[in-house]
């Protein structure tokens, strides 16, 4: 799968790599630190983060990655949990420490419940095991960044005739409580509180779903649907919710 990652990105690369990376750490304002020994894993993942933006920094062992990140702070880390010198449990430790907010998503080659508890418990924000597909972790690498800086949602919203209560997980149109399913009260909630942002169907499926269990990309469409029927006055010229063709959606208030 980290062959994949490379050639996922390596077909919109430029000719001069070295150009492609100068050009695109200028442009990022998020540098992610991976601590990874293997070479071709480094190279996948240099490709996979660069190619959408961020700024890259490798470290090859846990003793320079510890440097790194004391001497800059990074905005993400992505860890690999074996590491020659200092172990990959070590650095997650040394990092919350220095920096708890700063989101550590752990690779490891092992599935072991023990070393996921342990790592979470240390304080590591994710764990993807190897080999894991690009496209998650790139996800997931968003989702950790985005908790980051998101601000802590409003309980109530109100738009037009819709009133949600998202405590109380209540919605009301026109003065009648309107029946939701969890996931499409789920769906509702993520949209309302990211307005007027493109959301992709991938992006959906992580915060609704997760990567875990997640179904097709047509099940987000069939609840957009849904939500339509529930809550536009015309479902079939939407207002709030509307389709952003060969991306996903947008929440309009």
């Amino acid at each position: 799968m980290l062959r994949a990652a490379e050639n996922l990105t390596s077909s919109t690369l430029p000719t001069n790599p070295h150009k492609f990376r100068d050009r695109m750490a200028s442009m990022s304002s998020e540098r992610i630190l991976v601590v990874e020994d293997d070479h071709a894993v480094q190279k996948a993942l240099r490709r996979l983060f660069e190619a959408e933006g961020y700024a890259v920094q490798i470290a090859q062992d846990g003793s320079s990655a510890v440097e790194m990140f004391r001497s800059v702070t990074p905005s993400a880390v992505v860890l690999d949990l074996r590491l020659p010198g200092l172990s990959g449990r070590e650095v997650c430790r040394e990092f919350k420490q220095h920096s708890p907010a700063i989101p550590i998503i752990v690779l490891s080659a092992t599935s072991d419940v023990s070393d996921k508890v342990l790592l979470l418990e240390l304080g590591a924000d994710d764990y993807v095991t190897k080999p894991f597909s690009p496209r998650e972790l790139l996800a997931r690498m968003r989702v950790a960044l985005r908790r980051t800086v998101q601000p802590t949602p409003a309980e109530k919203f109100t738009c037009d005739e819709i009133a949600i209560d998202f405590k109380k997980m209540e919605v009301i149109r026109e003065g009648k409580p309107i029946a939701l399913t969890a996931q499409e009260f789920k769906t509702l909630k993520f949209m309302v509180q990211n307005p007027e942002r493109v959301i992709t169907r991938d992006e959906l499926l992580n915060e609704v779903w997760g990567y875990h269990n997640y179904p097709s990309t047509r099940t987000v469409d069939n609840h957009i649907l849904k939500l339509r029927q529930k809550l536009e006055r015309d479902p079939a010229n939407p207002v709030h919710f509307r389709t952003v063709h060969g991306v996903g959606y947008k929440f309009v208030a």
